[in-house]
């Protein structure tokens, strides 16, 4: 079986990782990051009519978001090693919706013993505006779930 783990490369991702690393019987781990062109995040934006829109890549070149986002995977795997994990490898997964679907998608894909992410720890209003990934994941992957909150302060 498979550990997929959320990485975007925030604190609270690296956090999942190390906890990770330290608590779950070593498995084959798959360090995921999920893109999405800029020109797909601008349309949703008011200034859109404005600015100046990249074209697509050439036929066997890269989106810039999608080499960030490799890039992005390899430190997550690289981190990971550090912590001992072994037999990890990383995913750059292009989002065609919200980031929680293509992580659910993945994990079904992989057939995932577990999947990790880590929380922001937001409540209240800042959850409900800025949405949760983690949260999400949890209720639509339909398989066991890590979510792994950040340090405590006096940690």
């Amino acid at each position: 079986m498979t550990v997929l783990i959320a990485y975007d490369g925030s604190d609270d991702a690296r956090t999942a990782i190390e906890y990770t690393a330290r608590h779950v019987t070593p498995e084959p781990t798959v360090i995921m990051t999920v893109w999405e062109p800029l020109l797909t995040q601008i349309t949703f934006a008011p200034l859109t009519a404005a600015t100046p829109i990249a074209t697509e890549p050439q036929p066997g070149d890269k989106w810039e978001e999608e080499k960030q986002a490799e890039q992005l995977a390899r430190q997550g795997a690289e981190l990971a090693a550090a912590n001992g994990m072994k037999d990890v490898t990383t995913r750059a997964e292009r989002g065609v919706g919200p980031i929680w679907a293509a992580i659910v998608d993945v994990a079904d894909e992989l057939d995932a013993s577990l999947v990790v992410t880590g929380s922001r720890g937001l409540a209240g209003a800042r959850s409900l505006i800025l949405g949760s990934v983690s949260t999400r994941v949890l209720h639509h992957v339909r398989r066991p779930t890590l979510i792994v909150p950040p340090p405590r302060e006096d940690d």
